[in-house]
């Protein structure tokens, strides 16, 4: 893991927070290992999830979010080929509009 650290505030339910408490008791650890392992496992699962994947390719396809995002969220292997077939995309529509 990274050394490069991000403190982050939130306000979240007081019954999620009293259930990560109480999970962090039971492995002895504190609630933000509980929340960082939880955080973890989110982003670990949506990034297989098919659909979730199609809105981050478009998001980069649409020049939302950087080359270097899709690969923290997808990986290094599914963001190259998402960044080629971004190119053949623009390629195209270059062409298409060289046609006009």
């Amino acid at each position: 893991m990274s050394a490069d650290k991000k403190r982050v505030q939130f306000r979240a339910p007081s019954r999620l927070v009293d259930r990560a408490d109480s999970l962090a008791n039971v492995f002895g650890s504190d609630r933000t290992d509980i929340l960082l392992d939880a955080l973890r496992k989110y982003l670990r699962e949506v990034a297989h999830d098919d659909e979730i994947r199609q809105e981050i390719a478009g998001a980069y396809y649409d020049d939302e979010i950087s080359f270097e995002q899709l690969k923290s969220l997808v990986g290094k292997e599914e963001a190259a080929n998402f960044r080629v077939l971004k190119r053949q995309l623009d390629e195209g529509l270059t062409d298409e509009l060289a046609e006009l």
